[in-house]
């Protein structure tokens, strides 16, 4: 009985896509997960094509994501034509191509992801290999280099650690045998020096007025809460809030939101119990911009122009009107009103209209 699945066939598939005369890019939407996922590729790659590259359709600010590009030496550049325009072949790691507006022009020949599929957009590689059951994309990559007898060095294996423990949220979230799997057969040979270092690199100084400025715009719904920050100077806060204001008891889901890049960028997160966060981004926000993500975590992208000159903030609450809260007497309230969370479930409405009219 082997440790891993056995991919035999899975291997053998994506090692014949590979060239000795072509170089490839490797595209990622980058976060730990998907920075672990991208060098994990990198190195299957390596020797067997002309050259790897990483290439990231966001900008890095958050702190730990940052101590893990120095501290790990990952060599993602942000992704430009004129640096798409050096390569031959192109690959996505941690997404599908409907996640992204930058996505959407490229014709890739590899695609590993974990995310839920979305039937109304089919996802078409030469390789595809989508795991929606698995916690984090390192656990799918690290059970590639298993099958191909390829050691992970010590910062590759630091990384896909970490990529694990982010996404699964330490096991506290959802996750699979086989990310506890791979985190233990890492955790051999990563420098966990390394990782405590990443992991203390969590806030910057500058972060914390955004604390306070989220404490006084708390909207309480049912047992969930929504909060919209305005003008953010990165979508890494609305990150970093979303999962903090999970951490309150009796708190079963959130959604924070925030301008950015002249777009409206929603977060959500869940406990996993009450509802499916993925679906609920996507019949919320889907037909206006990109959206989707698994039970317990999710992310939305709305282009600014599209929403006729309304108030973002008004566009969210026409969005969140539609969803029906079991006791429809509540309304949404501050914390200040004082009142008391009860156990309710947010339901979806089907009858949420579309902005194109249809």
């Amino acid at each position: 009985m082997t440790y891993f699945r056995k991919l035999e066939h899975q291997t053998a598939e994506l090692l014949a896509l590979c060239r000795k005369n072509e170089r490839w890019l490797i595209l990622l939407n980058a976060d730990p997960d998907a920075m672990a996922s991208a060098m994990a590729l990198k190195r299957i790659l390596a020797r067997r094509v002309q050259g790897v590259g990483l290439a990231m359709v966001n900008e890095l600010s958050r702190p730990d994501n940052l101590a893990m590009v120095r501290y790990l030496q990952i060599p993602v550049q942000r992704l430009t034509p004129p640096l798409a325009a050096q390569f031959d072949r192109f690959a996505l790691v941690d997404s599908q191509p409907h996640h992204h507006p930058e996505f959407a022009s490229f014709d890739f020949s590899i695609i590993m992801d974990h995310h839920p599929i979305n039937p109304e957009k089919p996802v078409n590689a030469a390789f595809a290999e989508i795991q929606p059951n698995y916690g984090s994309n390192s656990t799918l990559l690290t059970e590639f280099l298993y099958n191909l007898s390829l050691r992970p060095g010590k910062h590759l294996a630091t990384s896909l650690l970490y990529g694990i423990k982010t996404d699964t949220h330490s096991f506290e979230q959802h996750f699979h045998d086989a990310d506890i799997k791979a985190f233990r057969y890492l955790s051999k040979f990563a420098d966990h020096s390394i990782l405590r270092k990443i992991v203390r690199s969590e806030f910057r100084v500058e972060w914390l007025k955004y604390f306070s400025q989220a404490f006084r715009k708390i909207r309480l719904w049912g047992d969930g809460l929504t909060v919209y920050m305005g003008e953010v100077d990165s979508t890494d806060i609305l990150v970093i809030l979303a999962d903090f204001f999970l951490r309150i008891h009796d708190i079963s889901w959130d959604i924070v939101s925030g301008i950015s890049d002249n777009t409206l960028v929603a977060i959500f997160r869940g406990d996993g119990v009450k509802g499916d966060m993925g679906a609920l981004a996507t019949r919320l926000f889907g037909n206006v911009g990109s959206a989707g993500g698994h039970k317990s975590m999710a992310r939305a992208q709305i282009p600014l122009e599209p929403l006729d000159q309304e108030h973002p903030q008004q566009f969210i609450w026409e969005r969140l009107q539609q969803c029906r809260i079991i006791n429809k007497s509540k309304v949404p309230r501050t914390v200040d009103d004082g009142l008391e969370l009860k156990e309710e479930e947010l339901i979806v409405s089907d009858t949420i209209p579309r902005r194109d009219g249809h």
